[in-house]
């Protein structure tokens, strides 16, 4: 019983470890190309050396983190090109993920929709009115909400699959730190009003100039290159 217990501490402490590290990573605590020593990385997560080389690994092969060998390991850098393929697969999984879940959603999907999206446009007129304190929640209610309109969709395998590419382009997002303002809010409420009126086409396209104008601004800000 010891012995299982202290395997359980020890996976909950490698398992939060693995969380927080991704998550500082997408949120850009942890910059592009930052080498990511182990010595630091023990006194700031609290994972024994071992652990921590098999969460970078883990994250390597998520392609969060770059192994450089005998070298260590590394943050992803970022680059236009990587942004745009991204952005691309991105907009190829959630279209296909939109009408299926569009096609096949019930009342509590529209539920998790209103809900996703009410809090998600409370907190951008908040950012419009000039209050940037939270970005970071701001973001994790814009992956909500999009999460929300596919969740319908029937599929895990697709969820999972676009969540994973969801965070790498949200990692972009941070690094920018690109709010659109009155154009991206009101894309979020077409692709709300869209939902509930099961207008799988108009989201589509919607969600394509959402996109796509999310890439455009992120790349004039200047910061990725």
């Amino acid at each position: 019983m010891q012995a299982d217990e202290d395997t359980g501490a020890l996976l909950t402490i490698g398992e939060n470890a693995y969380r927080r590290i991704r998550s500082d990573i997408i949120f850009g605590r942890l910059a592009p190309g930052q080498k990511l020593k182990l010595e630091r990385l023990r006194d700031s997560y609290g994972a024994s050396i071992s652990t921590l080389r098999e969460i970078l690994n883990r994250l390597s092969s998520e392609g969060l983190v770059v192994a450089e060998g005998q070298r260590g390991f590394e943050v992803t850098p970022v680059s236009v090109e990587n942004l745009k393929e991204i952005a691309s697969l991105r907009l190829l999984l959630e279209t296909h993920a939109l009408r299926e879940s569009f096609a096949a959603g019930d009342m509590e999907w529209e539920g998790r929709v209103v809900s996703a999206h009410h809090k998600l446009a409370r907190l951008e007129q908040r950012m419009r009115d000039g209050d940037r304190d939270d970005t970071e929640l701001w973001k994790r209610y814009d992956w909500e909400f999009h999460q929300a309109l596919i969740s319908a969709c029937g599929s895990q395998v697709l969820m999972d699959t676009h969540a994973a590419v969801f965070d790498k382009y949200l990692r972009y997002q941070m690094i920018a730190l690109s709010f659109r303002g009155d154009i991206a809010a009101r894309e979020h409420q077409i692709l709300h009003d869209a939902a509930l009126e099961r207008d799988a086409r108009t989201a589509c396209d919607v969600l394509q100039r959402h996109v796509e104008g999310g890439v455009a601004h992120a790349l004039a800000t200047g910061t990725i290159g």
